[in-house]
């Protein structure tokens, strides 16, 4: 018997949350979560662990330089910011009363 290996896992963090960075060179850094590569396990975070990127030159930059970019982050390194309390919170999921499947926050039992 095969298992279905193509499922994707549910993740902690969706795109437009605020997290906080728990570990690593950015560690206690808040920001908005911009993109989830979920094929990896990373999240790149509005403001955070930025790296140097030299772009060639073009039609439209003659000269080439060199941007800074946010790199990505591993989605283990990053909590999920309660909005009730600002503070970082583990999260769960129960049913709300329409009975649909929501996060939760283990901090404050409070639906996000």
């Amino acid at each position: 018997m095969e298992r279905n290996t193509n499922k994707q896992q549910k993740r902690h963090v969706r795109t437009g949350d605020t997290v906080q960075v728990m570990a690593g060179n950015s560690k206690g850094k808040q920001g908005k979560v911009t993109e989830v590569i979920a094929k990896k396990d990373r999240v790149i975070v509005e403001g955070v662990n930025m790296i140097k990127k030299h772009v060639k030159p073009n039609a439209q930059n003659p000269q080439g330089e060199i941007q800074e970019v946010e790199g990505s982050v591993h989605i283990s390194n990053v909590q999920l910011v309660d909005p009730a309390t600002g503070k970082p919170t583990r999260t769960g999921r129960k049913l709300n009363e329409k009975g649909k499947l929501q996060r939760y926050s283990k901090e404050s039992g409070k639906l996000i």
